[in-house]
């Protein structure tokens, strides 16, 4: 049988998030080597440069592959803003969710689907421009079984812990979690490197020299 935890509300308003929207993920990942990467063989739908970014609240469902029990349970909790955070121990054999369940959580406002195992239907999967999905594998082979599994409850996905609440940030560079603590505490060293970021192409296009650019010290011999 499926455990569902209700979880608290979130502790991250929209105005928190808001500003998390225009950083990068390789912004974020520089940030500390506490931030949770996760493996990035977990990879974006689509190709580089047309995927959707992702930026949402994690809903978590816990899977044990070939069962989805989690996944379908994990529906009726999401919320519009909300990304379906999916832990199939990086299973391959059947997929744990396809065009019919990201349909209906998509028309939910839910913003994607982080699924560390496979997926299926990517030809309709990957013409959603307002809902981004990333995954392990694509299998054409379904789920069997609804019955196990665990929501909202912390997981593992792809070497990261993420909790429900957690904020995901997804781009073409890859994934990272960000737990409330981090996006309150780390937005300005996040605005500050990717303001800096900004100086040095500024630099580098007004051809001043590199060592200038990003401050280098050298001796100079003979």
């Amino acid at each position: 049988m499926a455990v569902i935890v209700n979880p608290s509300p979130s502790l991250l308003s929209e105005a928190e998030i808001a500003p998390w929207r225009k950083i990068p993920v390789a912004i974020a990942a520089d940030l500390s080597p506490e931030i949770a990467l996760v493996d990035s063989a977990i990879r974006p739908l689509r190709p580089p440069g047309r995927q959707p970014p992702l930026v949402g609240r994690a809903v978590t469902a816990l899977c044990e592959p070939p069962d989805f029990g989690a996944v379908l349970h994990a529906l009726d909790l999401t919320a519009p803003g909300d990304v379906l955070v999916i832990a199939a121990n990086g299973a391959r054999e059947a997929a744990m969710i396809g065009e019919i369940l990201s349909g209906h959580l998509r028309r939910r406002g839910v913003v994607g689907v982080v699924c560390d195992g496979a997926v299926r239907d990517v030809a309709t999967l990957a013409t959603f421009s307002d809902f981004s999905v990333f995954s392990r594998s694509i299998t054409p082979r379904g789920p069997t079984g609804a019955e196990r599994g665990a929501v909202n409850v912390p997981v593992t996905i792809g070497g990261a812990r993420v909790s429900p609440g957690d904020l995901i940030l997804g781009d073409d560079d890859g994934l990272v979690a960000l737990t409330p603590q981090d996006v309150r505490t780390r937005l300005g060293a996040a605005e500050a490197k990717l303001a800096k970021e900004g100086e040095w192409i500024a630099g580098l296009e007004s051809e001043r020299a590199v060592a200038e650019v990003f401050g280098l010290a050298a001796e100079t011999r003979g």
